[in-house]
């Protein structure tokens, strides 16, 4: 890809789960056209492969707003890209950049999509969410508690397949056991449960288990953890777990 280095252009790039070959190709094209590649330092080691000799900025967890109004800054006169694990509009880096250069002015802006952590997961685990499913994030840093568990509620008494997002961190280890608590209201305890730690990447671990034993593994759930509870349809099958679309109610097979 060839463009020209006359006038900025800010892309916000999801990098995808974490393993370089989930990286698609348009993104390793526009990051190795950038002159500045902006970045959690965790995102950038893990394509560091493939963006040798370019200028990186590297932050830490929680410099998002300083991340994006740098990248904001450089890209009146560069080429920028800043990166966002998994897809950049999944509780990425695309909504708050955008904010920022709203205020900032005219700027040329492209977002390069990118594999999400449920879609990742879900791959692992073999067919959880192939009709409606509802993904929430755990994470009371910016959305509070009781407006998560309104949505785990709504979500679960509409029987959608629910994926989690940010189950657990050091500092917040309550809210897992609570969301799990409020699904068990509306689902049995046969319902098949994934657990996905670290899809694509080393230390990938993948569990199949049901809503009444998710708490056994409570342990082992982190932030690089993806948890997907089924819907009242979902079933196991050779350690997988299938969602039925609907077929079974109209063909036979």
């Amino acid at each position: 890809m060839s463009l020209s280095r006359s006038q900025g252009k800010l892309y916000i790039v999801g990098i995808g789960p974490g393993g370089t070959e989930h990286l698609t190709k348009k993104a390793e094209n526009v990051l190795l056209s950038s002159e500045y590649i902006i970045g959690n330092g965790t995102y950038l080691d893990q394509i560091a492969p493939v963006i040798k000799n370019i200028k990186l900025i590297r932050s830490g967890m929680g410099g998002e707003v300083e991340r994006a109004k740098k990248a904001v800054e450089l890209s009146r006169e560069h080429i920028v890209s800043i990166i966002s694990g998994g897809d950049a509009n999944v509780y990425g880096m695309a909504g708050l950049v955008l904010e920022v250069a709203q205020k900032a002015g005219d700027i040329e802006i492209e977002v390069i999509p990118g594999v999400t952590a449920v879609s990742a997961a879900a791959s692992l685990l073999g067919a959880p969410i192939v009709n409606d499913f509802a993904v929430i994030s755990l994470s009371d840093l910016l959305t509070p508690m009781d407006v998560i568990a309104t949505r785990f509620k709504s979500a679960a008494e509409a029987d959608f397949v629910i994926a989690i997002y940010n189950p657990k961190s050091r500092n917040r280890k309550e809210n897992f056991g609570k969301a799990i608590g409020i699904i068990r209201q509306y689902r049995n305890d046969d319902t098949p449960v994934g657990i996905v730690k670290s899809a694509t990447r080393e230390g990938e671990t993948v569990i199949v288990t049901t809503l009444g034993k998710i708490m056994d593994y409570n342990d082992i759930i982190d932030m690089s953890t993806l948890v997907l509870v089924g819907n009242s349809e979902s079933k196991l099958w050779n350690n997988r777990i299938i969602t039925p679309r609907g077929y079974q109610r109209k063909y036979e097979y």
